[in-house]
């Protein structure tokens, strides 16, 4: 039962997948098609009197299939929201923040409010406009007066001046500004407002690429499909925020939304914790990539899905452009110029204040919609050698690697560089026959599909050559579906530098190595083989110079020189303990790997021990199989069983093999190359919960957690 309020009463949903439609006692309050795109209805007309029960129906229809090229979930994944407002009120996304001028001593800050009268009279209003600053103090104050006619929306500009400003920037915990909006109507408050917003200057450079508030920086960027792993596509911030940690560890400071709108929680940590955002929204426009996709709804849906968009999502300072397409078939059609240009010109009536762009996996200026002049940084999907001739193709336009790489590896499986060449399939839509019997991708770097590249190729290419922006990588992540490069019974990527789990796979160092400042040292592969075999070692570092022995025994220091990216060493091995020494900076760094025995115990390690105790925070937990001594046993697969007591769930298990059959939601693994996980999700009340991990023939362990209200 819900009281009829004195003003108008909205439900929100952040996604339907897809094909939503929604009712109302009876009363269908519209539908969405596009599963990724936010949608507001109005239930004020449909709402019982007093006393009486309403019956809210949601529909999704996600029957025909294809429609997707990846897993997309299905139905309500997103949050829900029940609004109520006064009839004098701000309406949905009706805030638009922008700081046109900055300089050490003040920033001028632009906003635009819509101000919504449902009322069958004229209004009366004053928008007053407080500015707080990163410290929770008020630094400016503006008002305005206005008069609204009756059942209109009226747009409301205000100007204000920041002292002294704190620049947002991709650093961990950039600075955020809140604008705090009231609107006083008949001498009372009817609606108030706060918004998140960051003072930040960009520009991207034809020659030297992107500038954030006058530094050059490289845009050091992965792509990421939506899902969370074992827990599916449902959003879940502290998932999402988990994931945002591993890459911000890794170096990583941009994210690309691959290739639809995220969930709003992804752009507030981004904003919170410093990633620059390539925030994308349509992966086709008429031109069809499966049967039942958004191609059949884009005449009808697409305007308003843009603007939609456009409009929930400019206030964040970590979206630094808006992306209207990926890999759009139309490039190679004349169509494409007109809807390019089209789709653009929304854009910059909503927003002039960020480029549009679009990936591109066809370079040649005969490009429909490149030589449409739509885009404002010509996005490029691979082709590394145009990337790098750009300058000479595109005179004075700044370009990006919106694409690349799409290495292929599995967590701990290798196939030595020394004995292999590099494998891939032949096309993209023909079954992989050529692989491995256990379907796994080496993780030494040395297996790629035809259209990318190794990580290595792809990195170099873009840090030697100044006029490209940055890169995103194919993926941060694995993810669910589109498995590549082999068939069922894989059920997911291979081409995460992150596997499902989240465990991070050897390229993960690469990037550590190449993007920060934190000493780094990464010895692989694991030291478990057959006596004599001839193994290829490697390190990534950051180290001047690394010394490897082997029980003591001395096989030389290598040092990095002119491109390289890893140190390298061939070694006859025999069991014990293999031992890699670095230097940097005066300081020691030591990487040691040892031979395991058989398993005996199992590990428990929780990245978070204390959650919320709000039904929705987790700890992700995981699981090793050690030795007597300790070390992992990199090629443990022992099946485990757990058991959740208190004050907690579990919410999800996982191994990173992107074969395993096993179900996502179980109290059940198989360890894989020694390791799985368990996700923990907290209850609503406070207090303990206690984890138990068993296996046959291995101690069990324990592992205790608390959640608290806050």
């Amino acid at each position: 039962p819900a009281r009829r309020p004195a003003g108008p009463a909205f439900i929100e949903f952040d996604g339907i997948y897809q094909d939503g439609e929604v009712w109302l006692n009876g009363h269908s309050l519209g539908r969405r098609p596009y599963g990724y795109i936010p949608v507001r209805y109005e239930m004020t007309p449909h709402l019982c009197p007093d006393g009486r029960e309403n019956i809210l129906a949601v529909r999704a229809d996600n029957s025909k299939q294809p429609n997707s090229r990846w897993y997309s979930g299905s139905g309500i994944y997103r949050n829900v929201r029940i609004v109520f407002t006064d009839s004098v009120a701000i309406d949905q996304w009706g805030v638009f923040i922008a700081t046109p001028e900055i300089s050490e001593k003040s920033a001028s800050v632009s906003i635009k409010i819509r101000v919504r009268n449902a009322t069958k009279r004229k209004r009366a209003v004053v928008l007053r406009t407080e500015l707080v600053d990163p410290k929770g103090r008020k630094v400016a104050t503006v008002s305005t007066s206005k008069i609204l006619p009756a059942d209109s929306t009226v747009e409301i500009a205000q100007n204000a001046a920041v002292p002294d400003p704190e620049l947002w920037s991709d650093v961990e915990k950039p600075p955020l500004y809140k604008a705090v909006s009231h609107i006083l109507s008949g001498g009372r408050l009817t609606d108030d407002l706060s918004t998140t917003f960051g003072i930040r200057s960009f520009t991207f450079d034809p020659d030297s690429g992107l500038f954030l508030n006058g530094k050059r920086t490289l845009l050091r960027g992965v792509c990421n499909h939506h899902d969370l792993g074992c827990l599916g596509s449902a959003v879940n911030r502290r998932g999402l925020e988990r994931q945002l940690e591993l890459l911000q560890k890794m170096g990583c400071n941009a994210i690309r939304t691959s290739h639809n709108p995220p969930a709003p929680e992804l752009l507030d940590l981004c904003d919170r914790m410093g990633f620059l955002v390539m925030d994308e929204i349509f992966d086709m426009w008429k031109k069809a990539k499966n049967p039942h996709d958004y191609h059949l709804y884009f005449d009808e849906w697409h305007r308003r899905d843009l603007e939609d968009w456009i409009r929930r999502d400019r206030n964040h300072p970590s979206v630094i452009m808006w992306s209207i397409g990926n890999e759009i078939l139309e490039q190679w059609d004349p169509s494409g110029t007109a809807i390019a240009q089209e789709l653009a010109a929304t854009v910059r009536s909503l927003d002039p204040t960020r480029p549009v762009t679009s990936g591109c996996n066809d370079p040649h200026p005969s490009n429909f919609i490149i030589r449409s002049g739509a885009l404002d940084l010509i996005g490029i999907n691979y082709h590394l050698p145009e990337v790098l001739n750009f300058k000479k193709t595109y005179p004075g336009k700044p370009c990006i690697a919106s694409e690349t790489t799409s290495s292929l590896a599995t967590r701990g499986s290798y196939d030595m560089p020394s004995d292999s060449v590099r494998i891939w399939p032949l096309r993209w839509d023909q079954p992989f026959t050529e692989g491995n019997a256990d379907l796994t991708c080496s993780a030494y770097d040395n297996c790629h599909v035809p259209w990318g590249s190794t990580h290595e190729d792809a990195l170099r290419a873009v840090q030697q050559n100044p006029h490209v922006s940055g890169l995103f990588i194919w993926t941060g992540f694995d993810y669910l579906g589109e498995p590549t490069p082999y068939p069922w019974p894989a059920r997911s990527s291979y081409f995460g530098i992150i596997d499902l789990a989240g465990f991070p796979k050897d390229a993960y160092y690469l990037y550590q190595s190449e993007w920060t400042d934190e000493p780094v040292l990464h010895l692989f592969p694991h030291w478990n083989w057959l006596k004599n075999d001839s193994i290829d070692v490697w390190a990534y570092t950051n180290a001047e110079e690394v010394e490897l022995s082997l029980n003591g025994r001395p096989l030389g220091a290598r040092r990095k020189s002119g491109d390289q990216m890893h140190l390298e060493w061939r070694v006859s091995f025999e069991p014990g303990t293999l031992k890699a020494v670095g230097r940097r900076g005066g300081k020691i760094l030591t990487r040691e790997l040892r031979t395991a025995g058989t398993p005996h115990r199992i590990e428990l390690d929780a990245d978070r021990q204390m959650l919320i105790a709000d039904g929705t925070d987790l700890s992700f937990i995981t699981v090793r199989i050690l030795d007597q001594e300790g070390t992992l046993v990199p090629r443990a697969d022992n099946l485990l069983r757990f058991k959740v007591e208190g004050e907690g769930r579990i919410a999800g298990v996982d191994n990173g093999n992107p074969v395993s059959m096993e179900p996502f939601r179980a109290d059940y693994r198989k360890a894989f190359n020694g390791m799985c996980l368990i996700v923990v999700q907290s209850g609503e009340n406070p207090g303990l919960i206690k984890l138990t991990a068993e296996s046959e023939g291995l101690e069990k362990s324990e592992l205790k957690l608390r959640s608290e209200k806050i």
